[in-house]
């Protein structure tokens, strides 16, 4: 079967599928090892018109269902080395070739972070450093004595999707109690994952730390409020490592004008990064990072692996892990 890299960015080919990964995608198919772009591929379609596997990562283009039929006739699947396939995928579905996301790698280093704040954040970490350079050892000391730990402490996790899965199962490991929002998720499910469903009021009224790990979608949008976030209970802490657009970000600025006490890290905001002047970058109780929670570094060559292990399967006929289905793209990040 012929493969070929596509990718608007070829740099990022070369980071996500080392050499190791290539030689053993070489292994199980004719792999041509040149990474090409949309625009090579409308320039001349007939060198490509026998092509059966692309693989891809960030930059992959979007391409209309006409283009896909008239330049790629025998492509029969997509491996994308990287998260969300939201930007390309549709048109490719729509012509019956299957398409596969390495967000099952890409959800590890996410849930990892995710993860580590939530223990530091209930061990009192935040609010505590936050005073001590402020008002000084005495008051950060009073501060972090209001905060109960990681021993039966509450967690709320909003979307259990793969990488809120991953974060409930690294939980696991601790001795504490995770309450859960996903009206997707099935009550037996989450009796498996040793969760207690509830709605979002409760989840932000019970949480020391809620961690938003929502599908990014237009219903979606603005679901994270003030009448949640006043809800929060003294020194609580919000992470968002999902997508910012599920916050109303004015709200957000409101109550951590008007409750000091409490934290919010985002990895992510709408847009990123936010408009110069925004009074995220200010709030001592507010802490930015950009967008690191997501593969980085080394972490981003496991995708490509995840990627060319989907493709041995596929080819051998086996069960694969993460091919992504039009219906799963209305509820997935």
């Amino acid at each position: 079967m012929r493969a070929i890299f596509l990718c608007e960015a070829p740099d990022n080919i070369s980071r996500v599928y080392d050499s190791e990964t290539v030689c053993e995608i070489k292994k199980i198919a004719e792999l041509d090892e040149k990474v090409y772009n949309r625009k090579m591929i409308q320039e001349n379609p007939e060198h490509f018109s026998n092509v059966e596997i692309i693989f891809s990562t960030w930059g992959m283009p979007s391409m209309s269902e006409e283009e896909i039929r008239n330049t790629l006739p025998k492509l029969k699947c997509v491996f994308y080395g990287a998260g969300s396939v939201q930007s390309f995928a549709r048109p490719f579905l729509e012509c019956g070739v299957k398409v596969f996301s390495a967000w099952g790698a890409n959800a590890v280093p996410v849930a990892e972070m995710t993860v580590a704040q939530i223990i530091l954040a209930n061990k009192g970490y935040f609010v505590s450093n936050r005073i001590f350079h402020s008002e000084g050892r005495q008051a950060a000391d009073s501060a972090f004595r209001k905060c109960k730990g990681n021993y039966g402490e509450t967690v709320g996790i909003i979307g259990a999707g793969m990488i809120g899965k991953l974060v409930i199962k690294m939980l696991k490991q601790y001795n504490l109690k995770v309450s859960v929002f996903d009206p997707f998720l099935p009550d037996e499910k989450a009796s498996e994952l040793g969760v207690e469903k509830c709605e979002l009021t409760e989840l932000f009224e019970r949480s020391f730390v809620v961690s938003n790990h929502l599908a990014n979608n237009e219903q979606t949008k603005g679901m994270l409020n003030y009448d949640l976030f006043r809800r929060m209970r003294e020194n609580a802490v919000f992470i968002n490592t999902g997508r910012g657009a599920q916050v109303i970000e004015d709200d957000l600025v409101r109550i951590l004008t008007e409750r000091p006490d409490l934290t919010a890290l985002l990895d992510v905001t709408e847009p990123e990064p936010p408009i110069s002047e925004h009074p995220f970058y200010t709030l001592p109780n507010c802490k930015l990072t950009p967008h690191i929670a997501g593969s980085a570094g080394d972490e981003v060559r496991r995708m490509g692996k995840y990627m060319f292990e989907e493709c041995q399967a596929y080819i051998d006929g086996k069960t694969c892990q993460y091919e992504v289905t039009k219906k799963m793209l209305e509820t997935m990040a």
